[in-house]
């Protein structure tokens, strides 16, 4: 590496036990230069190795981040669910309920949860490397390539959407059951295809009110402002993002209560037979969660 621009040896290759002895370092143009090293197996090897080395960190950053959202369905999960399957209430409701969840969560779930963020998180890689793909090709004019990339794109949209719905719920039934992720996913998804006319309801229901409890409202006095853009854009996306965390809570709650109910509702119809296994579904839940 050549401080001059018009030295010839410039950027090349160099070896560092000949350089000094062959003059180049001290012959015009190319004096006070110096053999400096630059990484190993030449510059597409270290392009590449790079950008495996970005998949990866982004790929952890992803991980991490559903892994700390599934541990907070989980640990709310549990909360609602010790509600529930309480017979008496409130007393036989923990004194600490989000406590005792979130020890029971980190002591027992964790695998689970990590394997199900896992998951989430690689194909959630695989939609930005498509996003990726998607800008090295915007130039291209191919029919038929830019329809296969927005099928792909649909399809792994699509397959996030119902893998995040799918581990939500699977994380409501590892909190009340304790069972491993597999299980727990195979058991939600047969016991919401029974109830499919309820969950369909339930959920347009619920995200229509939530969706409007979110809207700020603004006050009918607006104060003088020179300019009205910034302030008010802070205020909508602030006070949306805040009302979305806390109304996300609500939303776990309306979740666990209701695979509760429709698991209680295939164990007991309120008739005598199966009063014996409604009361033994919540002597199964607290032993389970008393060994913790």
């Amino acid at each position: 590496v050549s401080p001059n621009a018009s030295c010839s040896h410039a950027n090349s290759t160099c070896s560092p036990e000949t350089f000094n002895r062959s003059g180049v370092s001290s012959s015009p143009p190319c004096a006070g230069s110096l053999c400096l090293f630059a990484f190993y197996g030449g510059e597409t090897s270290y392009h590449r190795y790079l950008f495996v080395l970005q998949l990866s960190n982004l790929l952890v950053f992803l991980w991490l981040v559903n892994f700390s959202l599934a541990l907070e369905q989980c640990t709310l999960a549990g909360t609602f669910a010790s509600y529930y399957w309480s017979r008496r209430k409130p007393e036989d409701i923990p004194p600490c309920p989000l406590f005792s969840s979130f020890t029971r969560t980190i002591r027992y779930h964790t695998g689970s949860l990590a394997f199900g963020a896992l998951i989430l998180s690689m194909v959630q890689l695989v939609r930005i490397v498509l996003e990726y793909l998607e800008q090295k090709l915007r130039g291209v004019n191919n029919s038929v390539s830019r329809f296969i990339m927005m099928c792909l794109k649909c399809c792994f949209w699509c397959l996030e959407r119902f893998i995040r719905y799918l581990n939500r719920n699977a994380y409501i039934m590892v909190a009340i059951y304790g069972k491993n992720l597999c299980t727990s996913a195979r058991e939600a998804f047969f016991l919401l295809m029974r109830n499919m006319v309820r969950v369909a309801v339930l959920d347009r229901v619920t995200d229509f009110l939530l969706f409007w409890v979110k809207i700020p409202v603004f006050q009918e006095r607006v104060p003088d402002l020179n300019y009205y853009w910034v302030p008010l854009l802070t205020v909508v996306i602030g006070s949306y993002l805040i009302a979305h965390g806390f109304f996300s809570v609500y939303a776990m709650c309306v979740d666990t209560l209701f695979l509760c109910f429709c698991d209680d509702l295939e164990r007991n119809d309120g008739s005598s037979n199966k009063l014996s296994s409604c009361l033994q579904s919540c002597t199964e839940f607290w032993e389970i969660h008393s060994e913790s």
